[in-house]
Parts: C-alpha cells; structure tokens; sequence
C-alpha cells in the first residue's frame, strides 16, 4: 500500500490541534474536505486514529502511534523535495527569542499558494537543519561553521548575564566583565550533557552562576527566580541569515531581502 502523504498531512494537522475546525483553518481547507481525508486515511490503514465525541477529539492509541512516525516522515519528504528545488512549502528556521513573524507573514502575503512554515532551532542544530534541507533559511547566531553556507548580517544585539534573584549582581543597572571573573560560567557546552538554553537556566537557578546570553534570549526565557544584567563591554550578539550555498532559488532570494527589510 503506497501511503498517501497529503493525507497524513491533514492527520498530523488535526492531531496537533484535536479540533477538525482549527485544523482546516491551518490548512486553508474545508472542514467536510479534511474530514473525509481522515476517514480515508482511516479506511486505508484499517484502524481508528481518532475518537471523536460531544467533548472533543482525541488520538486513539493508533493515532498516537502513527502520529510518532508521521512528522519525522513528513520532515524527510518536505526536505527531500527541497533539496531537489521542488516544494510548496518554505521553511524558515529561528532562534529563541528571535521574532520573524513580519518577515514569514510577508512573504506569505506575496504568495497565497505558498505554505509558509517556521521551525525553532537551538544552539546545536540551527545549521543542521540547513545543511539537511529542513528549512530553506535559517535565522542564525554567529559564530556558525561556515562550510557550505551562504550568510548576510542582518543586526546585532546587546549580551546580558543571567543570575539568581538573589546574586550580588542582581538589581545592578549594567556591570563589567570584569565582574563576572569570579563567577563560575554556565556555558552552553557544560557541563558535559547540557543541550538547551532551558537546562542551562535551569542551572543556573539551582546551583549559582551566570549565564551570558542574547538580550532577546533572556527575556524569552523570563523567569521570576532569575534576572539579566546588562554587560557593557562584551560583544554584541550577530543575528544573521543563512542558507545553502548551492540552493539559491528566487524564493530564498525574495526572502533574504524581505528580512533585510523588517
């Protein structure tokens, strides 16, 4: 049985959403034409990926098993065609903290078939996923490797640290360096095992230190038991764009233009 992809799309929509409404509404379809799809997809595979009642919609235990496979599979075939210069999708990559809602809602006001997807990355994928062909574009945080990538400064941004409510430093209008010699630096990369900027700050929050990180990072992650202080004489963070030095369709073209803009 060849499995219909378009199909699995609409699962993985209303999977998402647990709503048939909202889900069509993502989609830009029907609800009756979503529906149907479903159920096709349902006849197809011989089981019931949704419970669907007076209080709502629900994955059975089958959907929730094939909704586990599906958006890797999905992943795979939008990155496939994109290698290969044929898609309808365009997919920008971000870093946490930065917005690129006006850049994504233009570009999709300019094309109305296109869909326009957004993916955040981290610290260890934000080039993975280009090299790979998750996204056309990624919104990066400089230093990247720059091997096979193409890359246009787009702005800078102020560096902050990060520390307990109740450090020495909290409360401080900015500070030095300088001041933070003596303190123990959680870095990105250890201790050995720490992946995301959410276990960093974890950290931090727990066991002391600071954490310098971009201003828009610090505020994303706001918490009430850690505050940033601005550090006057650090560099600034560089937000760029990248994309595969061998893809440079019309669409990445349009796109690098429109971010240069907003």
């Amino acid at each position: 049985m060849d499995l219909d992809l378009r199909k699995l799309r609409y699962f993985v929509a209303v999977a998402e959403h647990l709503n048939f409404g909202r889900a069509a509404e993502a989609l830009h379809i029907a609800q009756p034409v979503l529906s149907r799809q479903v159920r096709a997809l349902e006849a197809e595979l011989k089981v019931q990926l949704f419970d669907r009642s007076s209080k709502g919609t629900a994955l059975t235990p089958a959907g929730e098993r094939l909704l586990t496979d599906a958006r890797p599979l999905l992943a795979q075939s939008a990155a496939l065609l994109r290698r290969v210069g044929v898609a309808d999708t365009f997919t920008v990559g971000f870093m946490p903290g930065l917005i690129v809602t006006p850049a994504v809602r233009l570009l999709s006001s300019r094309h109305p078939g296109l869909r326009v997807d957004v993916l955040r990355t981290t610290w260890e994928d934000q080039v993975e996923v280009i090299h790979d062909g998750r996204v056309d574009v990624g919104y990066v945080r400089l230093p990247v490797p720059l091997d096979g990538l193409r890359v246009t400064p787009l702005f800078t941004e102020p560096r902050v640290a990060v520390v307990p409510a109740t450090h020495r430093l909290a409360g401080k209008e900015s500070v030095l360096e300088a001041d933070l010699t003596s303190e123990r630096r959680v870095q990105h990369t250890a201790p050995p095992g720490f992946r995301s900027v959410e276990e960093k700050l974890e950290h931090v929050a727990m066991h002391g230190g600071v954490a310098i990180l971009p201003l828009s990072t610090a505020l994303f992650y706001s918490r009430d038991d850690l505050v940033h202080v601005p550090i006057e004489d650090i560099s600034p963070n560089e937000v760029a764009l990248a994309w595969a030095e061998h893809r440079h369709t019309p669409l990445i073209a349009e796109f690098i233009e429109i971010a240069r803009q907003v």
